[in-house]
């Protein structure tokens, strides 16, 4: 766990490119395909494709911010958890959770060891995926959102960063899922 303040390793490309503040101004629409993407999955070692759902099962992208391997967001650190700690709620729904962060890969496998993480970790170092998600930037990193995919990859809901609204909780992505659960049987 995060027990001391090591800032080695902050100051890198990616800080740089995500200094300067951009809003999210996240144009995607309910009802519609998400941008689709490939990346590493530091928890067991894979490439996930997000099209590999499609036609399977809905996906939570949880875009995390996390500045390096020992420096969490104090927004997003209980966030992280709390979906780690209710991890299998979703599975038992059918629901995967895909956590995206910035950090590298070997920061990324500190990440994974240090919050003994069961759901995937992704590893975005380019910010592409941040960047066509649209969540915006601020201090060094990409801001954080949660988008919740149907089964066929059409966004069913978004929350984006804000400082009254940091991330969305666990009852409401619960509760946008199973909705769409519901929804999904009464067809």
């Amino acid at each position: 766990m995060l027990t001391s303040y090591d800032f080695r390793g902050l100051i890198n490309q990616r800080f740089v490119q995500n200094l300067l503040p951009i809003p999210p101004i996240n144009s995607l629409d309910n009802g519609k395909r998400t941008p689709d993407f490939e990346l590493p999955d530091i928890t067991n070692g894979k490439l996930v494709r997000l099209s590999d759902y499609w036609g399977l099962k809905p996906v939570i992208l949880a875009l995390t911010r996390i500045f390096t391997e020992k420096q969490y967001c104090p927004f997003c650190f209980p966030h992280i958890l709390a979906l780690n700690n209710n991890y299998e709620k979703f599975l038992e729904r059918g629901i995967e959770i895909l956590m995206i962060t910035s950090t590298d890969r070997e920061q990324s496998k500190t990440v994974v060891s240090d919050l003994s993480l069961k759901m995937p970790l992704l590893s975005d170092s380019s910010c592409q995926v941040f960047k066509n998600y649209q969540v915006g930037q601020a201090l060094g990193a990409p801001l954080p959102g949660q988008f919740v995919l149907d089964k066929q990859g059409r966004l069913s809901y978004k929350h984006l960063f804000s400082f009254l609204d940091h991330n969305a909780s666990i009852e409401d992505l619960l509760e946008v899922l199973d909705n769409y659960i519901v929804e999904q049987n009464n067809y």
